[in-house]
């Protein structure tokens, strides 16, 4: 079946770094482009990272533009979100998406603190 799972959360102290990974199954992963997502506690889902299929191009979010890199790999399948000088108000569950339609992840809780 279609799935996507995301590991590589954690807790963080600030001014660290992850990598987070997202292991697509069940579809031919190269034909789509790929989004990560983040929801902080008590707050509404917001969009951070775009990535198209070929991994060519790829889009952020203001909120985090510099400090987070999305990239691919179609031969693993695989669709990963470094994350640089970490901060309290990053902390949320990242998801990652199959482009804008209707396939999620369960989400990789990142946590902030010292």
């Amino acid at each position: 079946q279609v799935q996507l799972v995301e590991s590589g959360g954690g807790l963080v102290q600030p001014g660290g770094s992850l990598r987070l990974s997202c292991a697509a199954s069940g579809f031919t992963f190269s034909n789509y482009a790929m989004t990560w997502y983040r929801q902080a506690p008590g707050k509404e889902r917001e969009w951070v990272a775009f990535i198209t299929s070929n991994g060519a191009n790829t889009n952020y979010a203001d909120s985090v533009k510099g400090r987070f890199t999305i990239s691919r790999d179609n031969a693993k399948a695989t669709v990963y979100l470094q994350i640089h000088s970490l901060n309290p108000e990053d902390t949320a569950v990242y998801s990652c998406r199959r482009g804008w339609g209707n396939v999620w992840g369960q989400g990789t809780q990142v946590t902030v603190s010292s």
